[in-house]
C-alpha cells in the first residue's frame, strides 16, 4: 500500500486538492441552503481533475499519433459542465433561480482542472476568490435587495 502511495503521490495530491477545494465552495452553497452543496461541488472538481489527468496520460501514451490535440478533453469539460449548470437553472414564476449555483459549478470545474494540472497556486487563489465573491457580494447585495424590494435569495 505504501509503495502505491509513493508511486502515485502526485496524482493523489492533485485529486485530494481538487476534492477539498470543491468541498470548500460547496460548503458555502450548503450554508446558504442551496441544493448543489459539498458533494456536488467536490464531485465536479474531482471529475474535472480526473479528466485532466486522463488527458495528460493520453498525451504521454499517444504522443506519436498525428493530429493529437491534448486540449480536447479539458475543452470538453467546460462544455459538459455548462450542460450540468444549465440543468440547475430554473424559472419560478417570473424569477430565475440557480444562476449562482450554475456559475459556482462552472468555476469549481476550473478549480478541479487547475488541481488536475498540478497548478495548486491557481486552484487555491481561485477558490479564495470564489468564496469571497459568494460571501462578500451576498452581504453587499442585501441592502440593495431591500431598497428594490427584492426578497433574499
Amino acid at each position: 500500500m505504501s509503495q502505491f502511495v509513493v508511486q502515485n503521490n502526485e496524482i493523489i495530491l492533485r485529486l485530494v486538492v481538487a476534492v477539498v477545494l470543491g468541498m470548500l465552495v460547496g460548503a458555502e452553497r450548503l450554508l446558504v441552503h442551496k441544493d448543489a452543496g459539498m458533494k456536488t461541488h467536490a464531485l465536479v472538481s474531482l471529475g474535472s481533475a480526473v479528466f485532466v489527468l486522463i488527458s495528460e496520460v493520453m498525451v504521454v501514451k499517444y504522443i506519436s499519433l498525428p493530429g493529437l490535440n491534448p486540449t480536447m478533453i479539458p475543452a470538453q469539460i467546460i462544455v459538459g459542465i455548462g450542460f450540468l449548470g444549465a440543468g440547475s437553472i430554473m424559472l419560478y414564476g417570473s424569477q430565475l433561480r440557480g444562476l449562482t449555483t450554475a456559475g459556482g459549478l462552472w468555476v469549481t470545474a476550473g478549480i478541479g482542472m487547475a488541481a488536475g494540472f498540478g497548478s495548486y497556486n491557481l486552484a487555491f487563489i481561485v477558490t479564495i476568490l470564489v468564496l469571497l465573491v459568494l460571501t462578500l457580494v451576498n452581504i453587499l447585495e442585501r441592502p440593495i435587495r431591500k431598497m428594490t424590494g427584492e426578497v433574499d435569495k
